[in-house]
């Protein structure tokens, strides 16, 4: 334990080109980074690997907690991959371990709620291993890579004949990263998909854009381009999608200075920081500004995982620059607070909507739901259950952002068929909080809307 510990105290980030907030939000950040340090603190909590990601990309550290929370991280996938790191240990398995057997044989020996890390999941935990300077224990961390390589192969099939990447685009683009990060090549047909449907325009959701989905692919395209794992010709394609990647932020940045909203405008901010374009272009101040503004909204840890790197001026692609020297351990874990009580009561409107031909009857339930004035949007659900007749169900999977709504009256949102329960508030403002997380007002309208991405 002690030896992790040092090799944290070795890890330090590349200079920082990016400036980070100036000194009178320097604070504000600070303070941020203590909170998202408290929660991770806590044991209740699933560990996740984007919050070691915002731990390690910050200026300032709590060694000690980090290094706890690397355990976790490793305890619960190594947990996961049980099967395969045990054969990754023995002699010559790892060169020629089989992944599909390896799956199946590790389905047989793992519990149902014990389910495998996607993509996405497995590409952040990748990265957060090599923010870990140097990479400990090769071996598994091998295994892992072959993992993912294996699951970018899956999506890349399931790509040519359904049209998309079983696991969608963000998935995709984050393992591409991942193994870009670690300096792995991937198969030009591999990244030739992504290229192909940013050409396309097929990042968006029905119904809606997709920025942070844009900017985790151009991500990966920056990355293949700067660690030279691609050849000169497609290089100066990535290099070409990159720009049109960020030239489309621009120019769709809103009056408030988001890009898309406040919560996918810390992955387009990584965008110009990873291309050097942040002193440069106007439109990352102003987004940098409106972030400063709106620190508020950052109130999970999940959430201020995702905006802490850019507030320090830095992005992924920073991981792959690491270089070992001592690090400021001077950071001291805020605990959170509970929320205030709040007395009385309030009036919610729930609508539950499935659009045709699936559903003949496009509005499935729509009754007012009494709550407690403080109650969550799981709160209201809950209490929809206990009221009759109307006979209302729901389920949620638990994830490391918080429960996920899965299934609404008997219909499933399944990622395979690239469906989920779409959270409005009434006529069309998309919440952008987790089921646990949003508080409605009092006589508001939320709608559960079955939708395609």
């Amino acid at each position: 334990m002690w030896l992790l510990l040092v090799l944290l105290q070795a890890a330090v980030l590349p200079a920082r080109l990016c400036e980070a907030p100036g000194e009178a939000a320097a604070a504000a950040v600070r303070a941020l980074s203590a909170r998202l340090l408290g929660l991770a603190a806590d044991p209740a909590r699933d560990p996740d690997p984007s919050v070691y990601l915002a731990l390690r990309l910050a200026d300032d550290h709590d060694l000690r907690g980090e290094e706890q929370y690397l355990a976790r991280l490793r305890d619960a996938f190594q947990r996961r991959y049980s099967w395969s790191l045990q054969a990754a240990g023995r002699p010559h398995a790892a060169p020629h371990g089989h992944p599909q057997r390896d799956a199946a044989a590790a389905e047989h020996s793992t519990s149902a709620k014990a389910e495998w890390p996607e993509t996405g999941r497995l590409a952040l935990y990748l990265l957060g291993l090599r923010a870990t300077c140097p990479s400990p224990e090769p071996g598994p961390q091998r295994s892992l890579v072959t993992w993912l390589k294996y699951y970018l192969e899956e999506d890349w099939a399931g790509s040519r004949q359904h049209g998309h990447p079983l696991n969608g685009y963000y998935q995709y683009s984050l393992g591409v990263l991942a193994l870009c990060v670690h300096r792995k090549r991937v198969r030009e047909e591999v990244i030739r998909r992504l290229l192909v449907a940013e050409q396309h325009g097929r990042f968006g959701h029905i119904g809606g854009s997709a920025v942070d989905t844009e900017a985790v692919a151009a991500l990966a395209f920056a990355c293949l381009e700067r660690e030279r794992l691609v050849g000169a010709r497609l290089a100066a394609e990535l290099r070409a999608a990159t720009h049109r990647t960020r030239r489309r932020m621009v120019e769709a940045q809103g009056r408030a200075g988001f890009f898309g909203n406040v919560y996918s405008t810390p992955w387009a901010m990584q965008v110009f920081i990873a291309t050097d374009m942040c002193r440069v272009q106007p439109a990352y101040g102003r987004a940098m500004a409106a972030l400063l503004e709106n620190l508020d909204a950052f109130t999970t840890a999940a959430t201020m995982a995702q905006v802490l790197p850019v507030l320090h001026g830095r992005s992924y692609l920073d991981i792959a620059s690491m270089r070992c020297q001592e690090e400021p351990d001077t950071l001291t874990p805020i605990s959170p607070e509970p929320p205030p009580e709040v007395v009385g009561n309030k009036m919610v409107r729930l609508v539950v909507e499935c659009p045709e031909p699936r559903c003949p009857q496009h509005r499935l339930y729509d009754q007012p739901v009494p709550v407690p004035a403080g109650a969550s949007l799981l709160d209201v659900l809950r209490a929809a259950t206990a009221q009759g007749p109307h006979n209302f169900t729901f389920d949620t999977q638990d994830t490391p952002q918080g429960p996920f709504l899965s299934q609404v009256l008997g219909l499933e949102a399944r990622q395979r068929k690239r469906s989920y329960w779409q959270l409005l508030s009434a006529p069309s403002t998309s919440l952008q909080m987790g089921v646990a997380d949003y508080r409605p007002r009092d006589g508001e309208t939320l709608i559960l809307r079955l939708s395609e991405w």
